[in-house]
């Protein structure tokens, strides 16, 4: 069955990559090759290719240096019938960040999970960057659909200026702007007051998180550098003061 036209799969997808923060990680085991799946907390890269950061110690990080294909289920975690919510099984392969990356991934994973920083320094854990191949995504009747990485992924070529910049903007957001960040996830995305605070940034829209809740905000056009996005941040929140 082919999607409906007012169905955009992409969109999605995206947002699903944005706001997970838990999922099912599918690994071969070394040696037999027999399928193996664990529970693992995820953050997204810029460009929205899920991060981890896993124990060499674990099971599932002993397949992926043997092996680096996996696949990862992410969902909605709706309530009632977990089977009614969007869920994607993303395929690509596990690798091991290093060189100018490595800060990237550690900035972006901290800010989703900030209790990792208890652990973050352990020497056998390290942050592993899934570079997708292809996803599957499931999100109702008739709109179940095959998507290449080009159709879900962010394009981040043209954004240097915003990725050196994102982990300013962002402790800048949430030290000096928290009233207008709660406005943009109260009035802009309907959510309920809470403690939001922004975490993540990229051309798309930003990254909302208020304890285990998470909310994705598009911008209304794309920004690739901190003047854009400075702009954009203020138009949005005048466009939230405005519906108060």
């Amino acid at each position: 069955m082919q999607p409906t036209t007012d169905f955009d799969a992409g969109h999605v997808a995206r947002s699903l990559l944005r706001r997970s923060r838990q999922g099912a990680l599918a690994t071969l085991m070394a040696g037999s090759g027999d399928p193996y799946c664990s529970l693992v907390n995820v953050a997204s890269y810029p460009d929205g290719s899920p991060i981890l950061l896993i124990s060499r110690l674990a099971v599932h990080t002993k397949n992926i240096l043997a092996d680096p294909r996996v696949s990862l289920m992410l969902d909605e975690r709706a309530e009632g019938d977990p089977l009614e919510g969007s869920r994607i099984m993303l395929a690509g392969r596990a690798e091991q960040a290093a060189g100018s990356e490595l800060e990237i991934l550690r900035q972006r994973y901290l800010s989703a999970h900030p209790s990792a920083e208890v652990f973050v320094s352990f020497g056998d854990f390290s942050f592993y960057l899934v570079r997708p191949s292809g996803l599957h995504l499931v999100a109702g009747f008739g709109r179940i659909i095959d998507l290449k990485p080009e159709q879900f992924l962010t394009d981040i070529s043209d954004a240097a200026a915003l990725l050196e910049a994102e982990a300013g903007a962002i402790a800048h957001m949430n030290a000096d702007h928290r009233e207008a960040t709660n406005l943009y996830a109260t009035r802009l995305l309907g959510a309920e007051p809470s403690d939001w605070r922004c975490t993540g940034c990229d051309p798309d829209g930003i990254d909302l998180q208020a304890g285990t809740t998470t909310l994705r905000l598009d911008f209304p056009q794309r920004v690739t550098g901190p003047g854009e996005l400075r702009q954009m941040l203020v138009r949005l929140a005048n466009e939230a003061r405005a519906k108060g």
